[in-house]
């Protein structure tokens, strides 16, 4: 069990992914960014997908540079929570929205 979160764009194609296992706190911290609790089941995520506007996926990438913004150096998981936002929020310019998928 684990949580594996993927972006897509509308063509169905993945954009981002992120990978946590099932006992890793940071985890809850891209749901928080993205405001997506509801997917969150634990020791994974719910298997459900919501689409994201530009607005949202900008607030996200906000909110990570705030939770971060003391940070000297990044962990692998603050890496890869940057990573998955910024993916996101290059597809939702171009297209408008996002996909993400809580597996």
């Amino acid at each position: 069990m684990g949580h594996d979160i993927s972006g897509y764009n509308k063509a169905g194609e993945e954009i981002a992914y992120a990978r946590f296992s099932m006992g890793n706190h940071n985890a809850t911290i891209l749901y928080n960014l993205l405001d997506a609790n509801n997917y969150y089941a634990g020791v994974s995520g719910s298997g459900g997908s919501s689409t994201f506007s530009i607005q949202q996926i900008e607030k996200a990438l906000n909110g990570y540079k705030q939770f971060y913004k003391n940070s000297h150096f990044l962990t692998l998981d603050q890496k890869q929570i940057s990573e998955f936002i910024q993916n996101c929020l290059a597809t939702a310019k171009v297209e408008g929205s996002v996909g993400v998928y809580f597996g």
